[in-house]
């Protein structure tokens, strides 16, 4: 049983645990549960995804329960709206279906915070394109000389901690715990984007940092990629009302944020 977050006529949206796929794919020969089929079956309603997160990320994930919705939906995650409502001025006036995604991941090092005039600096954007991902399976037939494709996320740094413990080259281990909105929609975008500032997250086997991880799950007690996807902020295709659907942090994260002495 998936908890279910937000559900009416029209969406229905659940808590995906780090580990869960979303939908069958070429990877998952093994695995017998799938987040589709979960909610299908808790709701007894058919659904459709407008959105996917990996497998090990967690978090808000949002349904559709008809292909019009679904389709109103996607075309927003696709963020051909909310590039324009992040560079334009918010009062604008627009019908367009806009879709904010909001996710915090836990990094390796202190993300650097600048301080200009006095005033800290604790945020920026990463800019930078990227190569689309392929499956070796499932994309086996797409060009794989496509150029790189525009790539911008934002980014908030909100807490900071370093444990005093030697691991590789450093005499310490530092942490940052980041916000995250992205504009685009590239696959791994944020994975590759913190991967490209040198600050990886934690528990990333694709992008990671190979002694870091090993440390984190020997010191913390648990694997997983820690990357969540915290709240969805869009305008209902149907009623024209915003929403806002929200996650907590689950027991992993907390003993996480008690370890390093966060309150959040």
């Amino acid at each position: 049983m998936l908890t279910i977050l937000y559900q009416d006529e029209y969406l229905v949206a659940v808590d995906k645990p780090a580990g869960l796929f979303v939908h069958r794919s070429f990877m998952d020969k093994e695995e017998i549960y799938f987040a589709v089929q979960l909610v299908r079956d808790q709701i007894g309603q058919y659904v459709y995804p407008v959105h996917r997160l990996d497998r090990p990320t967690s978090g808000v994930l949002l349904f559709a329960l008809t292909k019009e919705v679904a389709q109103q939906l996607s075309d927003a995650f696709a963020n051909k709206a909310q590039a324009l409502a992040l560079e334009q001025s918010k009062d604008r006036e627009s019908d367009e279906l806009l879709m904010t995604k909001t996710y915090y991941a836990l990094i390796r090092g202190h993300l650097i915070v600048k301080e200009e005039q006095g005033i800290i600096i604790d945020e920026g954007v990463i800019d930078h394109p990227l190569k689309e991902k392929l499956d070796k399976l499932g994309d086996k037939f797409v060009s794989q000389k496509k150029e790189a494709q525009q790539a911008k996320s934002y980014y908030r740094v909100i807490k900071q901690a370093t444990l005093p413990v030697a691991v590789g080259k450093y005499d310490s281990v530092r942490y940052s715990l980041v916000q995250l909105t992205p504009v685009t929609g590239r696959r791994h975008q944020l994975r590759r984007h913190l991967a490209h500032l040198r600050h990886p997250i934690i528990g990333d086997i694709n992008y990671g940092d190979n002694k870091q991880n090993p440390f984190f799950i020997e010191h913390f007690g648990f694997k997983r990629l820690m990357l969540i996807a915290k709240s969805l902020q869009f305008m209902h295709p149907i009623t024209g009302k915003e929403i806002n659907i929200e996650v907590d942090f689950d027991e992993q994260w907390q003993s996480v944020f008690k370890l390093l002495n966060w309150q959040l």
